[in-house]
């Protein structure tokens, strides 16, 4: 996913929850089942996702947090287990493009899933050096992995040293993703906190690429673990999660967050007691994660207005006296919601504070990740346009309708077209050729016209049909232009929900087709004509 993904989670949170205690002794970025997602498509306003929204709030936060690294479980680089053989040089200039910007936010471990081996065993050790991050793996044979897969990672973070251990899908290392490994989850967690704690670790963080369930039978078997943060062991294609409210399995955390960097769990430490090598810090919950159900109610709400006030704001027909009622109402909720996050810290002993945090963009962009992405667009725009340079459409049999494009449409429906060249579907394309995007493999199919069909278009060849034109809806025109009487040639009444092949999740959040339906039409173009 590199241009069209990440929309829906719960629970946004501030970025400081709780009474102002001071910066943490150590905070963790955790990110779960990122799975090659770059950034959110741009059909709505405020989508969630996006590594240089993410990247600009982790820097933001430097001066409140200045001892953090971030981790991650789950599958990492890639959407899928296997690379497609069109996209898969894209694929993998797109994971080395979140290497490179995890590399930049201190990415310290990773425990990565099935879909992190499908550039092979080559190809991850090519992407954890890039990063900079040690993937956590579990033995599989006699002795322990060569680097960069390791059984346990103890960071300095401030004045801790955080153990990194857990279990990573083993892929390749247990002789492909079939595989059976040596090793059980939880005696492979046990034997990370042995050695972690021999490394003289005194916090103890499981990353575990193994599902909430598993991840659960973990925290319960190794009650030394301060938290398992739970990733899947594989993900396919580009559906969307929530991110689930934390929990204890005794005194463990169970700390996760929405798949596709929607959100991000943050997990701050603050050690109040003398730090001794090998002596585990045990945190008291200052985060009062009894009132999850009650966050999880209001965080759904939030969601919701979210969704409504961005389709108001190009509704032409909500006035400015309700679009701002409900922005005041956004404002209490979200309050709310923080309130929810503001409980005193215990009178002594070390604590911990456990938030959920949405990326979106309104949180801004890191200079330099936006760099970094601008570069890889550019790049696999220019490897595209060459590779792809022979690639045509399929032909059309000769029954078979083929496209024509809108200018032969606009020839018998003229006030059709003076309808669509209100709409956004107009300059659907040039929002692609401004951004280094128009042979982006992930982006051009939903914005041209015809993609891969018989006698249509393809990533380089587009003449004629960029945009999303008439035949997008009504179906290619070559037989209704030769006999128009006949309207059994032409979509002539589309559904609502052949929108959705476009207009779905991760592309856009909270899309109504029917009520979208409205904004295409007009006078001559679905609607009669004014006398």
């Amino acid at each position: 996913m590199a241009a069209c993904e990440g929309c829906r989670s719960s629970a946004p949170v501030a970025s400081e929850p709780g009474p102002d205690v001071g910066p943490p002794t150590a905070r963790l970025y955790l990110v779960t089942d990122l799975a090659g997602a770059l950034e959110p498509c741009g059909c709505t306003k405020d989508q969630l996702g996006g590594v240089d929204h993410f990247g600009a709030w982790v820097r933001q936060n430097g001066a409140g947090a200045p001892a953090a690294v971030v981790a991650s479980a789950g599958p990492l680089f890639f959407m899928d287990p296997s690379l497609d053989t069109d996209r898969a040089e894209q694929d993998r200039a797109k994971a080395e493009t979140i290497a490179l910007v995890l590399k930049g936010l201190a990415l310290a471990a990773f425990a990565p899933g099935v879909n992190d081996w499908a550039d092979g065993t080559g190809g991850l050790v090519k992407l954890a050096g890039v990063s900079g991050a040690a993937a956590i793996v579990p033995t599989t044979g006699p002795g322990v992995p060569s680097p960069p897969f390791v059984t346990v990672s103890v960071r300095d973070v401030g004045p801790l040293k955080i153990g990194f251990v857990g279990y990573g899908q083993p892929g390749a290392l247990a002789g492909g993703t079939g595989g059976a490994p040596l090793q059980m989850p939880q005696d492979a967690v046990k034997q990370g906190v042995d050695e972690a704690k021999r490394q003289g670790a005194n916090v103890l963080v499981a990353l575990a690429a193994v599902g909430r369930g598993e991840a659960k039978r973990i925290a319960d078997a190794v009650p030394e673990l301060t938290a398992v943060v739970v990733g899947s062991a594989r993900s396919n294609g580009d559906g969307n999660t929530e991110s689930p409210q934390g929990e204890r399995v005794g005194n463990v955390l169970i700390a996760q967050a929405a798949n596709h960097l929607q959100s991000v769990a943050v997990l701050d430490l603050y050690a109040r007691e003398p730090l001794a090598p090998g002596q585990l810090v045990k945190f008291a919950d200052g985060t009062g994660l009894e009132l999850s159900r009650q966050r999880e109610d209001v965080a759904r709400r939030i969601d919701e207005l979210h969704q409504k006030i961005s389709a108001w704001e190009r509704d032409r027909s909500v006035s400015a006296s309700d679009l701002d009622a409900r922005r005041h109402d956004l404002a209490k909720l979200e309050a709310e919601h923080d309130s929810l996050d503001r409980k005193a810290p215990p009178a002594k002993g070390s604590f911990l504070r456990y938030a959920l945090k949405e990326i979106r963009d309104s949180l801004g962009k890191d200079p330099a990740i936006d760099a970094e992405m601008a570069s890889y667009y550019k790049a696999i725009n220019e490897r595209n346009r060459v590779a792809f340079a022979d690639r045509l459409p399929p032909q059309a049999a000769p029954d078979q309708a083929h496209y024509v494009g809108i200018d032969v449409c606009s020839s018998c429906h003229p006030d059709a077209r003076q309808v669509w060249n209100t709409t956004r579907h107009t300059h659907a394309y040039a929002t692609l050729s401004t951004q280094f995007k128009e042979f982006n493999l992930e982006c051009v199919g939903c914005h041209v016209t015809g993609y891969d069909r018989p006698g249509g278009s393809t990533v380089a060849h587009v003449k004629g049909l960029e945009d999303v034109q008439c035949e997008v809806c009504h179906g290619p025109g070559s037989r209704h232009a030769t006999n128009p009487a006949d309207r059994t040639r032409i979509v002539a009444s589309p559904a609502p929900s052949s929108c959705l092949d476009c207009h779905h999740p991760p592309h856009v959040e909270g899309f109504d087709a029917v009520a979208k339906m409205k904004d295409i039409l007009g006078p001559g173009h679905g609607r009669p004509l004014k006398p």
